[in-house]
């Protein structure tokens, strides 16, 4: 499964971006986003952000599993009380299967199994609780991008524990 994962401030701005792919069932880490659709992920992305808006008045909770869907692309959402907006394309590997019982609770097979959103849950989680060390430093402002190489190499770190 290949992912995109962005954090959006308050301003709907891009703060930080990250493309990978899995290293779970033998993954080597590398996104498989096609050359034609890895400029549509940052547009997909975006776009699922009205959704984010529409959803998170309804629900109290920070972390809100698949909030959209375009073609064969997943978005989760995480929610920070400061309204910053985690979100994480992913993109399966292979169609969902019906008749195969093994590929329904395979991480890269089905992105919507109680597997994939506890998966992603532990990974939101802990590149929030990066983030908010990432924020606590004196120098970093409201809605500045992220540019830190500790906190891409621990975001990377989450990715390879968890998805």
């Amino acid at each position: 499964m290949s992912y995109y994962f962005a954090i959006i401030g308050t301003q709907d701005n891009p703060l930080f971006e990250y493309e990978f792919g899995t290293s779970k069932q033998g993954g080597d880490g590398q996104a498989r986003f096609t050359e034609q659709s890895r400029p549509l992920n940052q547009f997909i992305v975006h776009s699922s952000l009205d959704i984010v808006e529409e959803v998170q008045w309804t629900s109290g909770q920070m972390y809100m599993k698949v909030i959209d869907r375009f073609f064969n692309n997943y978005i989760s959402c995480f929610m920070t009380g400061g309204n910053i907006k985690f979100l994480l394309l992913h993109q399966p590997t292979n169609t969902v299967s019906a008749t195969s019982t093994r590929n329904s609770t395979s991480i890269g097979a089905n992105p919507t199994s109680p597997q994939t959103e506890e998966a992603i849950k532990s990974f939101f989680t802990e590149v929030y609780e990066n983030y908010v060390k990432t924020i606590m430093s004196p120098f970093y402002k409201v809605n500045m991008e992220i540019k830190s190489p500790v906190f891409r190499a621990r975001v990377a770190a989450a990715g390879r524990k968890y998805l």
